[in-house]
């Protein structure tokens, strides 16, 4: 018997085929999310209809090609929302975990998060699903025949079973913010007097369950990318600090108490687990950015417009001093605390101001953002790692990258090896749906 999961990403869509058994992977499959929307310049929105046309039409193919399929797992990028009606069915574009609603001026010339965090005591972040809903509310925006919100993932999960109301885990649910990490549930009355309706907020559930069956198989409710991430990678959760880049990054680490500090917040995982979790909002991206910066000078000389990657790896690796490096401040897309601030580099001279030396500071910058958030976990919250996991595209095929982390934060790395992460976790979720397994026990915690 098999599993499939299917992890709905911002950039692409995973699905992993997996014994049940044995957990080995027999097929893996990706698709491009390619599905944004023009909007507002602070928007980032995608198209919902084509985000589960294609989810579905690679789920039905995975299907026919395997009758033996025994459950279905979902995760997917967390904090988006997409606005469901009464009959189940999307009002609404995806408003993604990118989306800047929350830090637009409002008629007093506040911002939904400057409301929160100033009269309500309430750290918030633009992206956030509740903070944008707030948005909305105060702006006129909120679509007609609203109901409720989820995330895209468990709006997948209702189109698969026919749902007509979402019931979004706890991983999801906390994503959206203006959540109680304790009482694990949302913030009614918050909502209720900054003029939105409570009752939009979905039904949470603590543990995995089934949403229902697609084509006679069980559906899994959704758990949240970050945290089906380190579920599909982590086996010793006690001594496991997880570094992620992708399109961002996040540093996660498995605890038992909730702690948010500086730049960390907690994430409910399981019943009695919590993710603690610093992300790096460029992550990623910023090396991405400095790929299209040298692409676009290259095309502008008369080269083929075509990615830099390897010639970045080639200038990298023929440098002479390979010590060298600017000092880069990669927050290119400013921080959760502080949208606005920008990037740096600095520490330039005449002998240094080269191009190996500016990618390997960005490297490093990547390195330091993740390993600083990390400081703040084991200064703050006592909590400390012995073994550093690495996984994404974005440290997997990026050697120097490597041992930049693996310096910077003074520990062996191992670099999990297989693509799909997220959609391995689904299935670990889904597998324990069937209780064939406890998502404990796969995070080595009993």
């Amino acid at each position: 018997m098999k599993i499939v999961g299917v992890d709905i990403g911002t950039t692409t869509i995973g699905m992993v085929v997996v014994e049940k058994d044995s957990l080995e992977a027999v097929e893996k499959h990706t698709i491009p999310n390619n599905c944004f929307l023009p909007g507002q310049p602070w928007e980032r929105i995608q198209d919902v209809r084509e985000i589960v046309c294609r989810a579905k039409e690679a789920l039905d193919q995975i299907l026919s090609a395997y009758p033996d399929i025994a459950a279905i797992g979902l995760t997917g990028q967390m904090h988006g929302i997409v606005y469901v009606d009464r009959a189940g069915n999307a009002v609404s574009p995806l408003y993604t975990w990118q989306d800047g609603s929350g830090n637009q001026p409002l008629s007093d010339g506040r911002s939904v998060c400057n409301i929160l965090s100033q009269d309500c005591g309430i750290p918030a972040a633009t992206g956030y699903g509740m903070v944008t809903y707030l948005y909305h509310c105060k702006t006129g925006q909120v679509p007609a025949g609203a109901a409720s919100i989820c995330t895209i993932a468990d709006y997948f999960g209702m189109v698969l079973t026919g749902r007509t109301a979402p019931l979004v885990h706890i991983s999801q649910a906390a994503s959206l913010g203006l959540y109680d990490l304790r009482e694990r549930v949302f913030l009614r009355e918050i909502l209720r007097e900054n003029g939105a309706n409570p009752d939009l907020a979905p039904e949470i559930t603590d543990d995995v369950v089934p949403l229902g069956t697609y084509r006679g198989i069980p559906v899994c409710a959704s758990l949240g990318d970050n945290q089906a991430s380190f579920l599909g990678t982590v086996r010793d959760g006690a001594n496991t600090v997880l570094v992620n880049v992708g399109t961002g990054a996040q540093v996660s680490v498995l605890s038992e108490r909730p702690y948010a500090g500086r730049g960390v917040d907690a994430r409910p995982f399981t019943k009695d687990a919590y993710l603690l979790v610093g992300a790096a909002i460029c992550g990623g991206a910023a090396y991405a950015a400095l790929e299209q910066f040298f692409r676009s000078y290259a095309a502008a000389a008369g080269a083929p417009d075509v990615p830099q990657y390897a010639v970045m790896q080639r200038l990298l690796e023929q440098q002479p001093d390979q010590t060298e490096a600017l000092a880069v401040q990669t927050t290119f897309l400013g921080t959760r605390e502080n949208p606005h601030e920008t990037g740096s580099i600095s520490g330039i001279t005449i002998a240094n101001f080269h191009p190996a030396a500016l990618i390997r500071g960005t490297l490093n910058g990547m390195a330091e953002e993740l390993y600083g958030l990390y400081r703040v976990m084991r200064e703050q919250a006592g909590i400390t790692r012995s073994k550093l996991l690495a996984s994404g595209n974005g440290v997997r095929r990026n050697e120097v990258l490597q041992k930049i982390l693996s310096d910077v934060f003074d520990l062996p790395l191992t670099v999990y090896p297989s693509e799909e992460e997220a959609a391995c976790g689904a299935v670990i979720a889904a597998i324990a749906m069937l209780n064939d397994i406890t998502l404990e026990k796969r995070l080595g915690k009993t």
